[in-house]
């Protein structure tokens, strides 16, 4: 294994701070709405019961990537870029904001642990020149799968530094060729009531619907996320399919695609939909726009004592500034 050599368009700090695992195509091993969204409802794996008997959860490891192959959680550093230490496998896929499982962060692990997440295809489509349908193995194959060290800051003012594996948005819409009249990116979770509790509740309007403009999809820093700590995503963390974009409140970061399209107009997300004056299309973490019912100006990192000061597009201002270059981040939170 070797790290990633920079180039024009990789941020330093994620060339410092990810591994490239040598794999890809030419490379294989083988309470209603009082509740604040963060990573919040983005959706489960396909129907127990609609599946074949003998569908696994996961392939056998002999099936994957390197890069996600580990019997053990693995990660290549112990730190991010600001030298904060990644959180314990342990509290990631233990605290998660789902609520087709539960909207009890701590009950989702348990609740997600039959999921099945194969077979699961990803349709992309809409305004493209290409449009594709993938199935998920494919996906780790083509792309190759890399280790990016993020923070992932909660709307709820919660946060934590995750090591994901992954590979960025932007090779994938490279691939199906979005047509110049398109703007933004929708993406869509999988809806299945029957294992999903969540989504017979009236909670949200399911399924589960997020947006980026194709300027933000495009950034280098947002990726597809198919693992982390070197291990497949578990269900309660968004599997097979999830995207990360470490710049926003993790209630952008919607879990468990199945339908990405290219569309001319805004899509309204299911969280603008519930609470259109507490939660904005863009929400960019900003210490200085607050919840409309709390500050913004502080976090609790999950394992540590006290709180600290919540920093500018969560730290990474210095590559993704520019994409609201004459926005006002007040008004367009």
């Amino acid at each position: 294994m070797v790290k990633i050599a920079p180039s024009e368009i990789t941020p330093e700090h994620v060339y410092l701070n990810r591994r490239h695992f040598m794999v890809g195509a030419g490379s294989l091993a083988v309470g209603g709405l009082a509740l604040a969204a963060c990573g919040g409802p983005r959706a489960g794996a396909q129907s127990q019961s609609a599946a074949p008997a003998a569908v696994q959860a996961a392939p056998p490891p002999g099936d994957l990537p390197e890069a996600l192959a580990h019997a053990e959680p693995y990660a290549s550093h112990a730190t991010d870029e600001l030298d904060d230490p990644l959180n314990q496998y342990e509290e990631i896929t233990n605290y998660n904001n789902f609520y087709e499982f539960s909207t009890d962060k701590e009950a989702v692990a348990k609740l997600s642990t039959d999921f099945v997440t194969r077979p699961w295809t990803v349709t992309v489509g809409g305004l493209v020149n290409n449009p594709k349908t993938y199935d998920i193995d494919d996906l780790l194959k083509k792309f190759t799968q890399e280790e990016r060290i993020y923070r992932l800051r909660c709307v709820e003012a919660w946060s934590m530094v995750i090591p994901w594996v992954g590979f960025p948005i932007a090779e994938l819409l490279k691939e199906v060729e979005p047509k110049a009249e398109a703007k933004f990116v929708k993406f869509t979770t999988v809806m299945r009531p029957e294992q999903m509790e969540g989504q017979k509740s009236r909670l949200l309007d399911w399924p589960y619907v997020e947006g980026l403009t194709v300027a933000e999809a495009m950034n280098p820093l947002a990726i597809f996320a198919t693992g982390m700590y070197g291990k497949l995503l578990l269900p309660a963390n968004g599997a097979p399919l999830r995207i990360v974009v470490p710049w926003k409140y993790g209630f952008k970061s919607i879990k468990s695609i199945v339908q990405i399209d290219l569309v001319d107009e805004m899509p309204i997300s299911t969280w603008m939909q519930a609470a259109p004056n507490e939660y904005g299309f863009y929400a960019n973490v900003n210490p200085e726009v607050n919840h409309p019912r709390w500050s913004q100006a502080s976090e609790r990192r999950i394992g540590e004592f006290g709180r600290r000061d919540t920093l500018l597009f969560n730290g990474y201002a210095e590559e993704v500034a520019y994409l609201y270059d004459g926005l006002d981040l007040r008004a367009n939170f």
